[in-house]
């Protein structure tokens, strides 16, 4: 599907993924964004610089809500799904997570079959391959529960079940889908639900008030950090492609661990602050490893994709959005200063 000129609805719109998607489909000339969000989540600030753009649209809604999907869905040509519960969230209050999370996306996809919507595009996770990380990590790679911890599992689980979702709606009613599971997303913008990327800010904020960085059990633990404007670029390349029913691992390759996160953050703040090791028996965690290796040859071969921004250059981008956003609230709270 051509972007130019089309509509398209964003779930989730005023999240860390959604407005980075945003930003990147009005910039292929698309001619009309709808950010559908009911700001349980994502707040209206997170999308404030595109709001002015004539062709965005910001429709305060809710997934759960038939009638307020339908009516956000008009002349819409495409979705793109990101709305859901992450890990952190759905710990908190898991049944509203898992409402969100499968009838939520069930409600948006009928609401694409009535409105005679061409394709969604699914934002999935691979957390969908649970702990099954010994070796490479394919699409084909099953899913293992066993070791996780339920919060993760259930996230899990709930993102699998959306993938069925739409491999159902395609097969019942022709309604073109594509999944794509991202590994760990950051970026500007970045909010503190996401279970892994949530620590790239806590440590960052601890560096910036001068604490020592906190490095959980021993710090060889490793996550595929991938940037959020190139996951953006995924989103668009899998709407544009003919191809439908497929599933993409939309990741780096690379394993990161939390000590070299640590290192990098300490070295382009300039600080010379000693990392403390500490164990966390309560802390909320996904799969975990000190091996990690996702393949991406898939989507290198059917959607023309691979990572364009290291790991070091988006944490750089992180980081200057970070003290951009500091700069600005402090120019409000004390103006003239």
């Amino acid at each position: 599907m051509e972007l130019r000129d089309h509509r398209f609805l964003i779930t989730g719109g005023c999240s860390l993924i959604g407005s980075h998607l945003a930003e990147t489909l009005l910039e292929a000339g698309a001619a009309g964004v709808v950010l559908f969000d009911n700001y349980s989540l994502g707040s209206p600030a997170t999308v404030a610089h595109l709001v002015s753009d004539r062709r965005v649209r910001l429709v305060r809604g809710d997934v759960l809500q038939l009638a307020e999907v339908l009516e956000a869905l008009e002349g819409a040509a495409g979705v793109f799904a990101t709305a859901a519960f992450l890990t952190l969230p759905l710990a908190q209050n898991p049944w509203v997570g898992l409402d969100v999370n499968v009838r939520g996306l069930h409600t948006v996809l009928e609401a694409c079959r009535w409105r005679g919507v061409k394709k969604v595009v699914f934002s999935s996770s691979v957390a969908v391959y649970g702990n099954a990380l010994a070796g490479v990590v394919r699409e084909d790679t099953p899913f293992q529960g066993a070791g996780l911890q339920p919060a993760a599992a259930l996230y899990a689980t709930s993102k699998l079940i959306g993938e069925h979702l739409c491999g159902l709606y395609q097969e019942r009613h022709g309604l073109d889908s594509v999944v794509l599971r991202y590994s760990t997303v950051y970026g500007e913008r970045q909010h503190y639900r996401g279970v892994n990327a949530l620590y790239l800010v806590e440590a960052y904020d601890r560096i910036r008030r001068g604490e020592r960085p906190v490095i959980p059990g021993d710090g060889r633990e490793v996550h595929d950090y991938v940037y959020v404007g190139d996951v953006a670029r995924a989103n668009l390349l899998a709407m544009r492609s003919d191809l439908s029913g497929e599933r993409f691992t939309i990741a780096t390759g690379v394993a990161t661990s939390l000590t070299e996160i640590v290192r990098l953050l300490l070295r382009l703040t300039g600080s010379d602050l000693t990392p403390e090791y500490r164990s966390d028996p309560g802390r909320v965690r996904s799969a975990g490893s000190t091996e990690l290796k996702f393949s991406r040859e898939k989507a290198a071969a059917l959607l023309d994709w691979s990572p364009q921004v290291s790991i070091e250059e988006g944490v750089r981008r992180l980081i200057a959005w970070r003290e951009a956003s500091a700069a600005g609230a402090a120019a409000v709270a004390h103006p003239g200063a």
